[in-house]
């Protein structure tokens, strides 16, 4: 083949407006990287100032002892503790695969919201900010917890789903893998399978006479079976537990008996506790709920020809399936039992692009309020590292939840003994502070937990104990056990912006934590 003159010319001239355009696309992806960047370099900040929680250290006690399963929840959240085996007792070294697997969810998020049909480069920075500085985004970015997995697994099985949806139907296996990975992580993953059979059948139900899907349904399922198989050989323990606290059954215990979830019971309670589930969903917006309520006041009308023509139809079926479904479901729940603010915090991830073009003609109040919301969440986090605000106590969850533990560690080391506690929480912390201790939890004394297995701490057997110890304790009177008394107990006061204080009295208004530490000696001394 000859080539001319002026091919070569033409071919210079494609050349040349295919680098323009490879400029023109990075130049326009430029402001979202740096968006994405902001929302990455803040999660660091808040990671390194945010002493580590008591669910973060149970979790990430897990990380030094990998297993296909756990008491409280499948293994996904381990995963994402290995960051411990660096550096122990550093919260924010512990949480690095929580923060690495947040940032990647923020960026499928802006893929998928790309393909769904914001192609708008302000809609879909709107959009990302929503998903970010809603309240359980802004503390789920940088807490260490199970939604962390669920919540990279759903963005992803979102995003595979959707290609599916639109025609790569292959990608019902990537969608399958992302499914399995999220059950790994939370059983609530499960959720994701309605909503896709409902888009389907929305969007073109001729996709169920193919097998992608069903293959994709038997990936996930593949994925997940390693944990099956665990909680097969433990008499289904996880499960077991999962469900009694998600539905107020009753579930027998690993030492003390059963433990019985109670839930609403008359009318009025289920009433209730429905309209106290409906609050809090709304309270999760934080300050993003003004302009989205009054966004028909705002405006003259909301921008229905903008909302209709972004979005694909499958992806508009399927953005609102993946909102509606889990609110829907756990409402229901709410009814018959107690719903924790976080079960449903994945339908934030689809409600984040339909409020964004909800609310397309008052960008500026929902910068406004996210901005709000970050600086909120920021001050409360310094509040929590130092105890600095003038804040009453019933709003100083996260300070009681962080504040003191290092200090108590200390002590705990310092004592003539081994050492207990009577509750998983104060079990985890003592460990995350004080790996080299072996405290462990006493077993029937509170709700039981993985420590009780044996296998992430020494299994207490209280006949075989037949010398002094020590056990940790809020309880104002010395727990009774059977062979053992209680001698020489010591209170120590946790008050806010203060060290640990040994005293009779305690020596603020509000203490933080009261902890009694319970020396005891075999009864037959």
């Amino acid at each position: 083949m000859v080539f001319s003159a002026t091919d070569f010319s033409s071919l210079k001239i494609d050349r040349r407006m295919k680098y323009r355009l490879d400029d023109s696309v990075m130049t326009a992806q430029t402001p979202l990287w740096l968006l994405i960047f902001a929302m990455l370099a803040w999660r660091l900040a808040v990671a390194a100032i945010l002493p580590v929680t008591q669910d973060e250290a149970y979790y990430f006690d897990w990380a030094g002892h990998l297993a296909w399963g756990y008491f409280d929840h499948p293994p996904g959240v381990a995963l994402l503790g290995l960051g411990t085996r660096l550096a122990p007792a550093s919260a924010l070294l512990a949480r690095l695969g929580g923060l690495l697997a947040g940032g990647l969810t923020l960026l499928v998020l802006a893929r998928f919201y790309r393909h769904c049909g914001l192609t708008d480069r302000q809609d879909l920075a709107i959009a990302l900010i929503l998903a970010f500085a809603t309240l359980p985004g802004l503390a789920g970015g940088v807490l260490t917890t199970p939604d962390t997995v669920l919540t990279l697994g759903w963005a992803l099985a979102l995003h595979e789903g959707e290609r599916a949806l639109a025609g790569e139907q292959r990608r019902w296996l990537s969608a399958g893998l992302a499914i399995g990975l999220g059950l790994l992580g939370k059983y609530t993953m499960v959720l994701i399978g309605p909503i896709f059979l409902w888009t389907i059948l929305r969007s073109d139900w001729r996709t169920l006479r193919t097998p992608w899907p069903y293959l994709g349904a038997l990936l996930a399922l593949l994925v997940f079976a390693p944990n099956i198989i665990w909680n097969a050989s433990h008499d289904w323990l996880t499960m077991r537990f999962q469900f009694g606290h998600g539905f107020a059954t009753e579930m027998g215990s690993l030492a003390s008996g059963a433990i019985v979830h109670s839930g609403p019971q008359s009318a009025g309670e289920r009433l209730a506790s429905l309209a106290d589930y409906v609050g809090v969903q709304f309270g999760c917006w934080g300050l993003i709920l003004l302009p989205l309520l009054l966004t028909p006041w705002l405006t003259d009308r909301p921008d229905e020809a903008g909302r209709a023509s972004s979005l694909a139809p499958h992806a508009r079926i399927l953005l609102i399936a993946a909102t509606l479904f889990p609110l829907v479901f756990f409402g229901l729940v709410a009814t018959i039992s107690s719903v924790e603010a976080n079960w449903p915090v994945m339908s934030l991830l689809t409600a984040a692009p339909l409020a964004a073009l909800w609310m397309r003609r008052i960008r500026g109040w929902v910068l406004a309020a996210a901005l709000a919301n970050v600086l909120l969440v920021s001050l409360y986090v310094v509040h929590a590292a130092t105890g600095a605000l003038p804040l009453p106590d019933s709003q100083n969850r996260i300070l009681r939840e962080t504040h003191g533990f290092a200090d108590l560690a200390q002590i705990a080391a310092g004592l003539d003994a081994p050492v207990y506690a009577d509750r998983y929480q104060t079990t985890a912390m003592l460990r995350f502070y004080q790996p080299g201790l072996g405290i462990s939890q006493w077993p029937g004394l509170t709700r039981p937990s993985e420590y009780l297995l044996g296998e992430i701490a020494p299994r207490v057997v209280p006949e075989a104990i037949n010398q002094p110890f020590w056990l940790v304790s809020r309880a104002g009177l010395a727990p009774v056990i059977t062979g053992v008394v209680a001698d020489a107990p010591r209170t120590v006061f946790d008050c806010a912006s203060q060290p640990l204080r040994e005293t009779a009295t305690a020596p603020c208004r509000h203490p933080l934590h009261v902890w009694h530490l319970y020396r005891y000696v075999p009864s037959s001394r």
